[in-house]
Formats: structure tokens, sequence, C-alpha cells
């Protein structure tokens, strides 16, 4: 979002009963925090930098109030070796997740098979077609 969209959107969160808005507010901040954080990958940040906008999270975590940030600052503490060796190397293992969800789509698809060797026949030719040259943009 743009610089005024943002200025925009705290005033109408301001605007709102405190009960609403700063809870909102609260957790659209501690979102874009870690944004910032996770856009460090692939630039070969210093350890300073990471160090320092992941003080800044869970800081704004701790300071908010609201059960959900404390339980995102802590799923980010135990998922935070993973998460450091994406920041550093910028490798992720969304291929492999995007092919196990095709497979398990197929397989609920095929559900009722009677023969387990059509089923992973099926899910073979759908998590092959790639491969094959039926997904080519061109």
């Amino acid at each position: 979002m743009a610089g005024d969209q943002v200025a925009g959107l705290e005033g109408e969160l301001k605007g709102l009963p405190s009960r609403i808005g700063v809870p909102i507010l609260t957790a659209w901040n501690a979102k874009e925090d870690l944004l910032d954080l996770l856009a460090l990958a692939r630039t070969d940040p210093n350890c300073e930098d990471v160090a320092d906008l992941l003080y800044r999270f869970y800081r704004r975590c701790a300071e908010s109030g609201p059960p959900e940030l404390e339980r995102l600052a802590t799923t980010v503490q135990t998922w935070w070796p993973e998460i450091l060796a994406f920041i550093r190397t910028g490798i992720t293992n969304a291929g492999s997740e995007g092919t196990n969800r095709v497979i398990k789509t197929v397989g609920r698809d095929a559900y009722g098979f009677r023969n387990p060797v059509n089923q992973r026949l099926r899910t073979r030719c759908v998590t092959t077609r790639r491969a094959r040259g039926h997904l080519d943009p061109r």
C-alpha cells in the first residue's frame, strides 16, 4: 500500500471505538513488522538488521495484548531456525508442499478406486504433467 493509503487506514481504525480499532491496528502493525523481517530473504542481510527487525516484531507482539499476537510470536520463536534459514538462503519447500497438495487432492478425487495401482497412476500423471510438456506456457 502507498503511504497515503496506510495513513488513511490508520485514521479510519483510530476513528473506530478503541476496543475495535486498536487491536486491528496493532495486528496490522505486527503483520507489517513480520513482513519486513521476511523481506530480508535473498538480500544477504547482516545479523544486526535481522536481529533489529525480529526484536521490533517481538516487542510489538508483547506490548499489544491480543492473545493471537502472543501466539504468533510463539510460533515464530518455535520455527525461528527454519525462518532464519529461509532469510539467509531464500530456499523454501513451496514446490514440495504444492506437489503434496496435488497428491492429496487427487487422492480425494480417486477415493473409491478399486485398484490402488490406478490411483497411483493417476497421481503420477497429475504430478508430472509439467515434465511431460503439458503445462508449457508457450
